[in-house]
């Protein structure tokens, strides 16, 4: 769905939903200010039990001078609206939001779907916010973001606030926003600072201390009373400086659910990785390797858990996250290959870029793709390698002369096995400019020198390999755990379907 598909209808009202914060004030704004530079009769509302209470919500709609209008329920319902009804950062439908009845329906969401009977509907629930799917869209229609109503302003401190100041950042596209919007940071910092009430500093202390800790596993799980999300970051950010807590998951219930932060200060778990985990199925999660954090829908919940209450099932879902890997360490790990089998990498083409023809040596750059960000520096003889996923991994020339042999085509967005919802992007730190990977990618093939013993996992592991000693790779079962044949100690792991992809099993000895 895009914005023309809605331009149609006349008069629309975009709904955020109820008790709002800034993440939907901020896309309902961004919708109603580009269909009223089409000329619609446009109306920003929403409804619910109270009116917008929080300091920095108030201040937000006062200093923007946000056209949101409160539309009180009478016995439970709304009046129906005239032509067309947008639900943003909520669902038709869904508990959180008072909808009326409307001519016709549209939603725009990052939540986990919950309705199914509307049919202008787009929902991206790997989103860091609502108001990153409102820029794409806008950005996709052509309509250009200025601040001087306020809007991008609007946008960035909804994706601040429902990103936890963005330590919870994750998705690519949720990055690339933060960078190319104009704000005003004067008014960031005034909503910021304007963030805590004496009652949720209570709430902070209160919940730390009815914390539960796991002596086996070093964590801990906090419930905290109902609060804005940043407060949840405050209390994890607090539990780390606590010596024997290594983890900790801190959550509250919402309206709709129970959004959750994430904290980590150990290389053996990577925060975003946990807060995936523990959303599985039932609801999305993200974020950094150290902090990130997550939303889990009620209505996916109860169908799942009817009888277990939320602390129960974090604290079970905790240590059932600690008892499904092994860790591993390459250079200690002493591999036994007499279960494993041979294999040989495919011909199949990849991508590469030399990088230091296209920048200049010395360069700080970041490399962004869906998996998340790399950053390095230009070297002589660096090479992109552009894989089947569209993963980009670094390697020198000596490295890529020895194991591909270059072809002479171009290789594109198209030839990779990618969602193609984002293209390798490589970010100048140093003068701020980008360009896609793809633009000035050739293709090269394995030599067919690369060989490895592998076999499949039966128990997931966490593997910190030979060039990278701070982060993982994780294997889960079915996942193929494999090791150079040219130095042992050199171990690592692929997902299944990649490995089925780039190697062929030999037979005989090297």
């Amino acid at each position: 769905m895009r914005l023309i598909d809605l331009e149609s209808y006349d008069p629309i009202t975009i709904q955020c939903h109820d008790n709002p914060d800034a993440d939907t004030l901020g896309a309902g704004y961004g919708l109603y200010c580009y269909f009223r530079s089409r000329g619609r009769q446009v109306r920003l509302i929403y409804s619910g039990k109270n009116r917008i209470q929080k300091s920095n919500l108030k201040l937000l709609v006062e200093e923007l001078k946000l056209p949101i209008e409160y539309v009180k329920p009478v016995g439970g319902k709304l009046p129906p609206v005239e032509g067309l009804l947008i639900t943003v950062d909520c669902q038709y439908g869904a508990g959180n939001v008072t909808a009326p009845q409307a001519d016709a329906v549209a939603i725009i969401d990052h939540h986990q779907r919950e309705t199914r009977d509307v049919e202008l509907c787009l929902i991206k629930p790997g989103l860091g916010s609502c108001c990153t799917l409102v820029w794409q869209l806008l950005t996709e229609a052509g309509y250009e973001i200025d601040d001087g109503a306020g809007l991008g302003t609007a946008l960035y401190y909804g994706l601040y606030t429902d990103t936890n100041q963005f330590s919870e950042l994750y998705n690519p596209l949720d990055m690339d926003m933060r960078e190319s919007l104009p704000y005003d940071k004067r008014m960031i910092n005034l909503f910021r600072n304007s963030n805590l009430s004496l009652r949720e500093l209570e709430v902070a202390g209160v919940a730390m201390i009815r914390y539960s800790y796991n002596d086996d596993y070093g964590f801990s799980v906090i419930k905290a009373q109902p609060c804005d999300p940043n407060i949840l970051g405050i209390i994890s950010d607090f539990l780390l400086q606590v010596d024997v807590i290594r983890t900790c998951v801190v959550f509250n219930e919402v309206n709709d659910g129970y959004k959750y932060s994430v904290r980590s200060c150990i290389r053996e778990v990577n925060a975003s990785e946990l807060a995936v985990y523990l959303a599985e199925g039932i609801g999305s999660g993200g974020g950094h390797y150290e902090k990130a954090g997550g939303f889990i829908s009620m209505r996916l919940y109860e169908e799942r858990y009817p009888t277990l209450h939320a602390e129960g099932y974090f604290n079970n879902r905790m240590v059932e996250y600690f008892d499904s890997f092994q860790v591993l360490y390459s250079g200690e790990y002493q591999a036994d290959v007499q279960d494993m089998e041979l294999y040989e990498k495919k011909r199949i083409p990849i991508g590469y870029v030399e990088a230091d023809k296209f920048l200049p040596v010395g360069v700080p750059i970041t490399i962004r793709t869906q998996e998340g960000d790399l950053e390095l520096t230009v070297e002589e003889g660096l090479y992109l390698l552009v894989g089947l996923t569209g993963q980009v991994t670094a390697v020198c020339r000596a490295e890529f002369e020895h194991a591909y042999l270059p072809l002479d085509e171009r290789y594109t967005m198209e030839d990779y096995r990618a969602s193609a919802e984002y293209a390798p992007v490589v970010k100048n730190r140093a003068d701020g400019s980008s360009l896609v990977l793809t633009d000035h990618a050739r293709k090269c093939v394995p030599t067919g020198q690369l060989r490895i013993y592998a076999k499949p996992l039966e128990q997931g592991v966490k593997v910190f390999t030979l060039w990278d000693k701070t982060r993982y790779l994780l294997g889960r079962p079915g996942d193929y755990f494999a090791v150079h044949c040219d130095n042992m100690q050199d171990i690592f792991v692929v997902e299944r379907d990649i490995f089925t992809q780039s190697y062929d099993r030999i037979t005989g000895q090297i």
